[in-house]
């Protein structure tokens, strides 16, 4: 048995094939290229029972992943975060069965954890000694540490008002960082520039191929976690839409070996009202999306104002006869609140606009009763300490507790 079954990337627009050996970016037509894997003959050798005696991280799954040797491996622990069950706001939402994969405890704080780790390991493996990327903040971040872990260089262009938790992990990682008065839009034309002026290897979302496999970790678990089956909907926060894109690749591939059912379920891609490019398409049942002027949104990590794979994203919307929903940031605050006080868990601004667009999936009856539900939570609340504001009254040394102190 080989340790990785990857065998070719290709062009999912033009079909051009590329040899995983050698370094690649974009395909020659500018689509961004995907990793094919020998799934005929690892369904011949592999089960889902052999990922029993395996470490507990995303590596389990390392036929499904393009790094050819486990010596190249740049790991901090990633993958295999919860699935937690959500009783009391899915109560309050009238969803009975509903679920957080909870990525915020994830090494650096979010899920793009996955990404960088696979992303740097293959780096790593094709000679690469230093990477160049722009950020909304935690991308940027984790691929920072990773580079650090596997001794590469970084250089990170964010925009000046991403959160201050992610603009630190990167400097104390080492790396490169500059801050743009602007959006990740901004921040890509300055890493553009400089990778066509210096030859840098360019990591920005979908410019490379392996970040996606990463991401795609996340439907492998999901389905693993289920029993090797598929809940009826996963609701996704989408800037980029890597998660997605790579969530429904994964589940792709589990039925291509027979691990799932031929059943896919319903893919959600959740934007801000204030940036939704992708709602916006998806209504218009259109095939890419037109870049969104203005955009803002308290939810920083999902502010894209055109995203490279947006084409990939609709497809997997389509194909799963799911949907994109919008939602205003005042919702999700709201829901912010709501989870932490009905479940006790601080998620993310992003996560929370997934489980408000679940609560108005339910509203509207698109989620039907009875369904199983499944919102990613991609990342920690504690990186975010500005999104909510609190007034706590001060005490004096010698005041003491009202007897209804602590009583709602």
């Amino acid at each position: 048995m080989k340790f990785s079954y990857l065998t070719h990337l290709y062009c999912p627009k033009c079909q051009a094939e590329y040899n995983p050996a050698d370094i690649h970016q974009l395909c020659v037509c500018g689509s961004p290229l995907l990793a094919g894997y020998d799934l005929e003959t690892l369904k011949k050798e592999t089960r889902p029972e052999t990922l029993v005696s395996r470490k507990p991280d995303l590596w389990r799954y390392h036929e499904l992943l393009p790094v050819a040797e486990p010596g190249h491996i740049v790991s901090l622990g990633e993958g295999m975060t919860p699935l937690l069950a959500m009783p009391r706001i899915g109560t309050n939402m009238d969803i009975e069965r509903l679920y957080m994969k909870d990525e915020g405890v994830i090494p650096t704080g979010s899920f793009k954890a996955r990404g960088a780790a696979v992303g740097v390991s293959k780096a790593k493996e094709l000679g690469v000694t230093g990477l160049a990327m722009p950020t909304n903040g935690n991308a940027g971040a984790a691929w920072a540490l990773y580079a650090a872990r596997a001794g590469l260089t970084s250089t990170i262009v964010m925009p000046a008002l991403a959160p201050s938790i992610t603009r630190n992990e990167c400097a104390i990682s080492g790396a490169n960082l500059h801050l743009v008065e602007g959006l990740i839009s901004d921040a890509g034309k300055i890493i553009a520039e400089a990778v066509k002026r210096h030859g840098w290897y360019d990591a920005s979302t979908l410019k490379e191929p392996y970040r996606i496999e990463g991401k795609k970790t996340m439907g492998l678990e999901i389905a693993e976690q289920f029993g090797w089956k598929v809940p009826d909907v996963i609701l996704y926060p989408t800037g980029g839409g890597v998660g997605l894109i790579g969530i429904y690749k994964a589940l792709r591939e589990l039925i291509q070996l027979g691990w799932i059912e031929n059943r896919l379920p319903r893919l959600v891609a959740v934007q801000s009202a204030g940036c939704a490019p992708i709602v916006k398409a998806w209504k218009e049942r259109r095939a890419e999306s037109e870049f969104w002027t203005d955009s803002s949104t308290i939810a920083f990590g999902i502010n894209v104002p055109k995203a490279l794979g947006d084409f990939l994203v609709l497809k997997a919307i389509y194909e799963t006869d799911g949907c994109a929903v919008a939602i205003e940031d005042g919702a999700l605050l709201e829901e912010l609140r709501a989870i932490a006080e009905l479940e006790g868990a601080f998620v993310c601004p992003e996560g929370a606009i997934a489980f408000a667009a679940a609560r108005d999936l339910r509203r509207t009856g698109w989620i039907k009763e009875g369904e199983t539900v499944v919102v990613l939570n991609t990342g920690s609340g504690i990186k975010y300490p500005d999104t909510v504001q609190v007034e706590v009254p001060i005490m004096q040394p010698h005041e003491t507790l009202p007897n209804d102190a602590g009583l709602r």
